[in-house]
């Protein structure tokens, strides 16, 4: 499986439980969550630390690709995971 066909089937799951979770809790209600306890913190900024490695390889492959990266850098900082999965699911290179 290519990367695209594994963020295309990793994505469309993970959208729609986004979605349930965010009528359950809110958006806000997803970080409050986490900020109960030092657990919920070390796994809010391990996200963060994966999330920035990612970008770190997302900007300079976008700028590549002809792509402009701040859409994806924006739908990042504002939807997590789904940000990333977006771009290689929309991907038009044959690298991905």
């Amino acid at each position: 499986m290519n990367r695209k066909s594994l963020a295309i089937t990793l994505l469309v799951p993970f959208v729609a439980f986004t979605v349930y979770a965010l009528t359950q809790v809110g958006y806000v209600g997803l970080f409050t969550y986490q900020m109960q306890n030092a657990g919920g913190w070390q796994v809010l900024l391990d996200l963060v630390v994966a999330l920035v490695l990612v970008l770190s390889w997302l900007i300079p492959d976008a700028r590549a690709n002809g792509r402009n990266p701040w859409p994806w850098v924006g739908a990042t900082l504002f939807l997590g995971s789904i940000g990333p999965l977006a771009y290689l699911a929309f991907s038009k290179s044959v690298h991905h």
